[in-house]
C-alpha cells in the first residue's frame, strides 16, 4: 500500500541527508521526496511517498520520530488530505500540430510557460493520475524533456 508521510523538520544543514540516509540504511525505498521551507523559515516540510504494508510503515514512522531534528511525523494515507504534483513537459511542435497540442493542454488545465519556434513547454499541476493522463496524450507529439517534482501533501482542516 502507498503512504504519503508528512514530516516537519528543523531547517538545518544535513537534515535531508540524515533522513534519506535513515531510509537507505534500513532498506526502505523512497518513491517520491519533496522538501521545502514552511511558513516558518526555521522549519521545512518533507513529503515522502513510500510503499509498504502497515508493519513496514509503522517502522518507518517510528524511526522518523526518533530523529533529533524531526518535529512532527504524520501519515496522510489514513487522513483526509490534499496532494499535488508539478510537471513540466517540453514537446516538439510544428505549425501543423501546435493547435492540437494547445487544445490538449487546455483540456487538462495546463499552462504553456514557454513558446519557441520548434517547442512548447507545458506546466501541469494536479494529482498523479491527472499528470499521467496528460503525459499519455503528449507522447504522440514526442517528448523532448520531462521533469516532475514528486508529490506534496497536507492534511485538511
Amino acid at each position: 500500500m502507498e503512504h504519503v508521510i508528512s514530516v516537519l523538520v528543523e531547517n538545518r544543514f544535513g537534515v535531508l541527508s540524515h533522513i534519506s540516509g535513515m531510509f537507505s540504511g534500513r532498506g526502505f525505498n523512497i518513491d517520491s521526496l519533496a522538501v521545502g521551507e514552511t511558513e516558518d523559515p526555521s522549519v521545512s516540510r518533507m513529503t515522502i511517498v513510500v510503499h509498504g504494508d502497515d508493519q513496514v510503515v509503522a517502522q518507518i514512522l517510528k524511526q522518523l520520530n526518533r530523529q533529533v531534528n524531526v518535529i512532527q511525523v504524520e501519515d496522510l494515507a489514513g487522513r483526509e488530505h490534499v496532494e499535488r504534483e508539478l510537471m513540466l513537459i517540453k514537446i516538439p511542435v510544428t505549425a501543423k500540430n501546435r493547435g492540437e497540442l494547445l487544445e490538449v493542454a487546455s483540456i487538462f488545465r495546463a499552462r504553456v510557460v514557454d513558446v519557441q519556434e520548434e517547442s512548447l513547454t507545458i506546466e501541469a499541476v494536479g494529482s498523479g493520475e491527472k499528470l499521467e493522463a496528460l503525459l499519455r496524450m503528449c507522447k504522440k507529439f514526442g517528448i523532448r524533456e520531462l521533469v516532475r517534482t514528486g508529490r506534496i501533501g497536507i492534511s485538511r482542516g
